[in-house]
């Protein structure tokens, strides 16, 4: 009996020890995720704390982890088995955990003050305002895209988790229902959605002259070793042979990215080369970030960097909402960290919907689309340009093949499908396997192209178009 006591001990020990290993490294990352999201949720997006935990920070370790607010300092402090993280805020510009640059240095740096434009959207046709047109164009079945839409909200599996949803057919916003708690002037966190915009930027430079996407990166680090001759084109096609992990679940390169590191960029860029340059296609945040910070280097100016994507893009199209928040090092985290409302996420979908183009101005270089569409080699037609596509039908078999997506973690997605005139966004809180995108897509495709007749004869009808928008 004392052997098999001790026996029993030896093993529990071991159990408590290997449990120990595994979780230690986690400690930062279960922390550190609880203070960025809850900070972010509580002082950008204007949700409440309840709500917060209630919906985005309730699953595995990060359920436990204790969550102290100072809504005067704006600061959050997150704590799980004596490991504590640290965020601020900076306004206009997001919540920043505090790794590796001190308080001083974060709100020492040349953040511009920018007006949202327009300034009075609710006086302004959409799409550039909120004045949206009471009218449903035709050949619109009204009750099949209804069902479509109240089907996402069922919350289970396999549709579980919606937050928001708004279709727009032919330019003309149809339908846009929030869950309780939500509404149009909430702010929704992207996720990887953000690597489409930092997309929309690069064009946009890349337009302007100021960067060439197909020349070797202007890192100083690369220049000396194989690394040399990788691309911004390479990094935006996720294919630049630089070794990664995305998996969201462990010690992985992104957990540790988001994080662990105060320059995002820099813990990228310094990773090894795996293989040759434009050959095996590997998803990696990393790389968008390393390409936002390829973009601070080219405008040479921090102020000039901070205000460009409000001049240049949000400003442009209308998005007034939308905020890029930045890392430690004072760049954007282009790979992970944008948020707006539905109606912006809209017209940013719009923007490629019409090419770049918007209300005659051509915002994007003309053939950037087609560019960010073209299939990355190794990609086996799944992804282009910091966009997703539908070219092989992997996941979305029952949706057309032209359709491209802003997709981002635990379902955020702006699908744009040009042979049917819609841009649909759909964000929420889906693990993977709760929420069945090709399903809740193809029921939207279906309603717009099954006429409803009884509709047919009154295609104006103010009150079925006011119920649509709850």
């Amino acid at each position: 009996m004392k052997r098999l006591r001790n026996i029993i001990l030896l093993l529990s020990a071991s159990l408590l020890l290997g449990g120990f290993l595994y979780i230690k490294p986690l400690l930062p990352i279960i922390s550190g995720y609880s203070a960025k999201n809850l900070s972010s949720g509580v002082f950008l997006a204007n949700r409440s704390r309840e709500s917060m935990e209630a919906r985005d920070l309730k699953f595995s370790f990060i359920q436990y982890v204790k969550n102290e607010i100072d809504a005067h300092s704006k600061t959050v402090k997150s704590s799980f088995l004596g490991h504590t993280s640290h965020t601020c805020f900076v306004n206009g510009y997001g919540s920043i955990l505090l790794n590796d640059f001190s308080l001083s240095d974060i709100q020492s740096r040349p953040y511009p003050s920018l007006t949202a434009l327009p300034e009075n959207p609710d006086t302004i046709a959409w799409p550039m305002g909120d004045l949206i047109a009471d009218s449903i164009p035709e050949g619109i079945n009204i009750k099949t895209l209804k069902e479509a839409v109240e089907q996402a909200f069922a919350n289970r599996i396999p549709y579980k988790g919606t937050f928001a949803v708004m279709v727009t057919y032919k330019g003309q916003p149809l339908i846009e229902r929030y869950a309780e708690g939500f509404g149009p002037d909430k702010l929704f966190l992207g996720w990887s959605m953000a690597k489409s915009i930092t997309n929309a930027l690069c064009g946009i430079l890349h337009k302007q002259g100021k960067i060439d996407i197909f020349q070797p990166a202007n890192i100083e680090e690369w220049q000396n070793d194989e690394r040399r001759d990788i691309t911004i084109n390479n990094l935006m096609h996720m294919n630049s042979g630089l070794a990664w992990n995305e998996n969201y679940g462990n010690n992985s390169d992104v957990n540790k990215m988001l994080h662990k590191e105060g320059d995002m960029a820099k813990y990228a860029y310094s990773k090894a080369l795996k293989s040759a340059p434009d050959k095996v296609f590997k998803y990696s945040s990393g790389s968008t970030n390393i390409v936002s910070y390829l973009l601070r280097k080219a405008l040479n100016n921090d102020t000039a960097y901070y205000a460009f994507p409000r001049e240049a893009l949000f400003n442009k199209i209308g998005m007034r909402s939308a905020v890029f928040e930045v890392d430690a090092s004072g760049t954007f985290v282009g790979s992970s960290y944008i948020y707006a409302t539905m109606r912006d996420y809209t017209r940013f979908g719009l923007l490629y919907l019409n090419q770049g183009k918007w209300q005659g101005e051509q915002i994007l270089p003309e053939d950037w689309v087609e560019y960010t569409t073209t299939a990355a080699n190794g990609s086996k037609g799944d992804y282009g340009a910091f966009f997703w596509l539908n070219e092989a039908g992997t996941d979305y078999p029952d949706v057309p093949r032209d359709m491209y997506c802003c997709r981002g973690h635990d379902g955020q997605y702006i699908y744009i499908i040009p042979s049917k005139d819609l841009v649909i966004v759909r964000t929420g809180f889906s693990k993977k396997g709760e929420f069945d995108q090709n399903g809740f897509v193809a029921g939207i495709i279906n309603a717009i192209e099954q006429e409803d007749i009884s509709n047919s004869q009154d295609c104006n009808n103010e009150g079925q178009k006011s119920e649509l928008f709850k």
